[in-house]
């Protein structure tokens, strides 16, 4: 073959580390802005971005050239970086270590670009927890609830 084509949607969730500060809401849109930045900048495109004050979700086209997990590696370490510098607040935030992160078929980006601009109301009803662990079932994958959130 002499080409290669690829279009890999992936729904990605990772949370602020448990013993950091979380993210100010009056600054959610402003982290969601430069998370697709430093997506764009690695050569991904973003779909959409959005999340909570403790977590945030992506979905995004991941470039042809990058792993999963360096694509997510960048994307945690560049905004954790900048938002060390966004407000003094900020001086111990951090991610946490694992992520999330599920494959999206065509036929379902629709419905999860509308669940990831949702996050705010569908959190009134679900814990951060419950999510990710229904998240986790519904892709059939396996897990040590030590290790979760």
């Amino acid at each position: 073959m002499a080409n290669t084509y690829t279009k890999l949607n992936i729904h990605i969730v990772f949370h602020v580390k448990s013993t950091g500060v979380c993210i100010k809401k009056v600054d959610l849109p402003q982290v969601f802005a430069y998370l697709g930045g430093i997506i764009r900048n690695v050569g991904g495109y973003p779909v959409t971005v959005g999340g909570i004050e403790n977590h945030i979700h992506i979905l995004a086209t991941i470039p042809k050239t990058m792993s999963v997990s360096e694509f997510v590696q960048k994307i945690k370490a560049n905004s954790s970086k900048w938002l060390k510098t966004l407000d003094e607040y900020y001086e111990s935030f951090a991610w946490q270590e694992g992520y999330g992160a599920f494959c999206v078929s065509p036929s379902l980006l629709k419905k999860t670009i509308r669940y990831i601009e949702t996050q705010e109301e569908h959190h009134h009803e679900e814990s951060s927890l419950d999510e990710y662990k229904k998240l986790l079932k519904t892709n059939e994958i396996d897990y040590d609830e030590r290790y979760l959130i």
